[in-house]
């Protein structure tokens, strides 16, 4: 069952807006992405303080989505489950708090940095790069190397099940050891779905994941200014090129981009005064969609238009569709 309630309103106004953007010169473009889309009623920040964590579950956000499970290649977007797990480590003093560590975790999160994201990986799983390794010690390196998925599978979450989080990212790609984790046809890639990742964050954003203290730390490192000052100073804004790049000055924006030849992803979740908030995840995929800057920022700036306060400023079909009827046209994944 999935964390959010389907709701046939807004999965029917999702599927108009890919329609639209796929007749705007993006054919094939429904097989080449995945999107996970929550609407809330108020803010989402701090929602689960003071809440039983089983009970913030029984309280599910609206939501729709287009092939939600769907795994895919995540590309940078997988650090925000390597800072989750840092958070649930030192919890459990699995990890020692340090300077070295906080440094490193800012800078996976808001440089996107490949170079921390592998200290943070090693300090997780007690792992190092180096070269290849005979056939028993690469069998006990990369059973080390599956901790952070073992981890996640504990917490049952059923949209964690297609997923692999065990891969640092790479600027070049891997070596020696590396390589041979990732398997001759790479088939040991990272894998995510945009329902798992709107989870983590929706549970982020909430305080519902591993401590209110430990998510309001994951939210101060996933904020992004929207000042286009600040965005020009910043050749690693992650706002250009990706959701928070379709929101108007003013609005609140925490996000994780993920960006590489192949790929173009968010994971958002956005304040905007006089709409809803709502969080989108969107992960797309081929080099024609890497290559695409306006996808994601039309997409935010379309389905912003469906969180309007203002009622009469929603499309028809939004408010006259009921969760019950499910008009015809792209059938929802």
């Amino acid at each position: 069952m999935a964390f959010y309630r389907p709701d046939g309103a807004m999965g029917t106004i999702l599927q108009e807006r890919l329609r639209e953007l796929e007749g705007q010169g993006r054919p094939g473009l429904a097989d080449q992405l995945a999107v996970t889309w929550l609407r809330y009623d108020t803010s989402l920040i701090g929602r689960a303080d003071g809440l039983d964590p089983a009970a913030f579950w029984t309280l599910p956000p609206a939501g729709a989505s287009w092939a939600g499970g769907r795994s895919m290649y995540p590309a940078s977007v997988v650090k925000l489950f390597y800072l989750a797990a840092a958070e649930a480590w030192l919890q459990r003093q699995l990890l020692e708090e340090s300077p070295e560590l906080r440094r490193s975790l800012a800078d996976m999160i808001r440089a996107s940095s490949n170079d921390a994201t592998g200290y943070v990986l090693d300090l997780l799983t007690g792992t190092t790069s180096g070269p290849d390794l005979p056939p028993a010690a690469l069998a006990a390196w990369m059973a080390q190397r599956q901790l952070v998925n073992r981890w996640f599978a504990r917490l049952g979450w059923p949209e964690m099940e297609a997923c692999n989080l065990c891969q640092k990212t790479w600027g070049d790609g891997p070596y020696g050891r590396e390589r041979q984790f990732y398997g001759p046809d790479h088939a040991n890639r990272n894998r995510l779905s945009t329902d798992a990742t709107a989870r983590l964050l929706h549970a982020a954003m909430a305080g519902a994941f591993v401590s209110p203290p430990a998510s309001a730390r994951m939210r101060d490192l996933l904020r992004r200014p929207l000042d286009p000052a600040l965005r020009a100073a910043d050749p690693e804004n992650q706002v250009d090129g990706f959701l928070g790049e379709g929101l108007p000055v003013g609005a609140r924006l925490w996000s994780k981009a993920g960006w590489m030849s192949q790929a173009r992803h968010d994971a958002a979740y956005m304040e905007v005064k006089g709409h809803r908030p709502f969080l989108l995840v969107v992960f797309s995929e081929g080099r024609e969609r890497a290559q695409d800057a306006r996808l994601l920022p039309q997409l935010a700036a379309g389905l912003l238009q469906a969180c309007a306060l203002d009622s009469a400023a929603l499309p028809v079909d939004e408010r006259a569709a009921s969760e019950q009827q499910r008009p015809g046209g792209l059938p929802l994944q």
